[in-house]
């Protein structure tokens, strides 16, 4: 029942939502980006970041540095914090916490199932897969000798069985479209995530339905964007569109029938939340929207920070820290490829 949740909360899940509070302090401020994007070099960046909570990750690489190195020791210090997170937790929240992790899982699965189509190198693929995502039977993913047998793996081994089994059979991983297979399961995964909320209740499912409200309006809008000029039709387009959110289901009925970037535009600017975002950015600066929707998403998770007894912190935590994340890596790049004058362009401010 919505606000009885501090009778009983913190008995079992007091002290985690206390590690990712305290957690959330250590997230980069404002004055830590205006100096990272001061840096010359990529050895002054590892420089400042070794006075942050990256600093044990950081301080024994040797120079020179790569972006990649960052990124990788940066995503360590997440997965770190995550799999200590999921080792204290009990029931619900464990959960949900494996819920976070599945967004990665698809993503990893679709990488190796585009990798066994074209062939590659096992070893390879894995080293691609993002850490979050990993579970314990993907190498035996990278082994599949054609689409049937990966779709058997697939259904025997993850926890991603369910959406494969109610939304793709064998034949369609022959023909389909990979994104379009990545947004088909993405669907089933966020509606799943949704339904699970609300059975949690109370302040959890009040704020993580927005949050995923949000996230299945900014993929319902992107869907739309990029399979402009496809070969994909109307049908299909709405097909992948997730069955909640502000824009359900008048919305997708009109971004459906959209065939350029100012008819999408016009159909979000009937929606106040939305008509904020795409103020912003001026007809034909569509490629600026991804940075205005990741600026929406910052705002909202901080948010979630100021009612207590709920999931949704854990949710958010993980989210901004990908954002950091991100911000670091457009940095690294920029300060490696000498392209200082464009440090700004992407960083998404977190406090």
């Amino acid at each position: 029942m919505y606000g009885w949740e501090m009778l009983s909360f913190n008995i079992h899940d007091g002290f985690l939502e206390a590690i990712v509070r305290g957690n959330r302090s250590g997230l980069l401020t404002a004055a830590d980006y205006n100096n990272l994007c001061q840096c010359e070099t990529l050895d002054d960046i590892k420089m400042h970041l070794t006075a942050t909570e990256y600093g044990p990750y950081l301080q024994n690489e040797p120079s020179p540095l790569h972006t990649t190195t960052i990124v990788e020791k940066c995503t360590l210090k997440l997965v770190d914090e995550y799999k200590h997170m999921l080792c204290q937790a009990t029931e619900p929240l464990s959960t949900f916490l494996q819920y976070i992790t599945y967004g990665h899982m698809i993503d990893n699965v679709v990488l190796i199932v585009t990798g066994t189509l074209h062939e590659r190198d096992v070893n390879e693929l894995l080293e691609k897969c993002h850490p979050l995502g990993m579970f314990d039977s993907i190498a035996s993913l990278a082994v599949a000798q054609n689409m049937r047998e990966l779709y058997r793996l697939v259904l025997v081994d993850t926890p991603l069985a369910p959406y494969f089994s109610e939304c793709i059979t064998s034949e369609d991983l022959d023909d389909m479209n990979i994104e379009i297979m990545r947004n088909t399961l993405y669907k089933a995964y966020l509606e799943d995530f949704y339904k699970f909320c609300q059975k949690l209740g109370g302040a959890t499912a009040e704020i993580m339905c927005d949050l995923l409200s949000f996230e299945a309006d900014r993929r319902a809008v992107n869907i739309t964007i990029n399979s402009i000029g496809t070969e994909l039709t109307r049908d299909d387009r709405r097909k992948l569109y997730s069955n909640f959110g502000l824009l359900y289901p008048y919305g997708h009925e009109e971004l459906a029938v959209c065939e350029d970037v100012d008819q999408v535009r016009g159909a979000m600017e009937k929606y106040p939340p939305y008509q904020s975002i795409f103020s912003r950015i001026s007809y034909g600066e569509s490629q600026m929207l991804d940075k205005a929707f990741y600026e929406e998403e910052v705002k909202r998770l901080c948010l979630s920070f100021e009612q207590q007894f709920h999931y949704a912190v854990f949710f958010a935590y993980i989210r901004l820290c990908e954002q950091e994340i991100r911000n670091l890596m457009w940095i690294s790049e920029c300060v490696a490829q000498n392209q200082k004058s464009r440090v700004h362009d992407s960083v998404v401010f977190i406090f």
